[in-house]
């Protein structure tokens, strides 16, 4: 995403925490990310750092474990693309570029 983010500014990505229940801290990382509303913190969740413990109560990760659910979503990363369409697993910057404008072509057509 930031390499996306760097090359293009007219690409903005929305970030929706999906703890899978395999990473058995993934749900108590996803809440303190929002709880504190930070990068750095995300950050450091995907580098496998230890994450200070959740400072509120929030169900935005609950919420969005049930609209990953709702939509078939079942593993990360998944994007949900301009045009609606779901892409599931990595995608290297240049091929998402590519996808991403694709649909948004698509999306513009509709």
């Amino acid at each position: 995403m930031k390499k996306i983010i760097r090359e293009r500014d007219d690409i903005g990505f929305y970030i929706k925490l999906f703890p899978l229940k395999a990473h058995p801290d993934a749900y108590k990382k996803s809440k303190a990310i929002v709880c504190e509303k930070s990068l750095k913190l995300y950050d450091e969740a995907i580098a496998g750092q230890k994450l200070p413990a959740p400072t509120c109560e929030t169900t935005e990760v609950d919420d969005n474990i049930k609209l990953a659910e709702s939509l078939g979503i079942t593993g990360t990363p998944a994007l949900i693309l301009p045009d609606g369409a779901i892409l599931p697993g990595y995608k290297d910057a240049k091929d998402l570029i590519q996808i991403i404008d694709e649909s948004g072509k698509r999306a513009e057509a509709e």
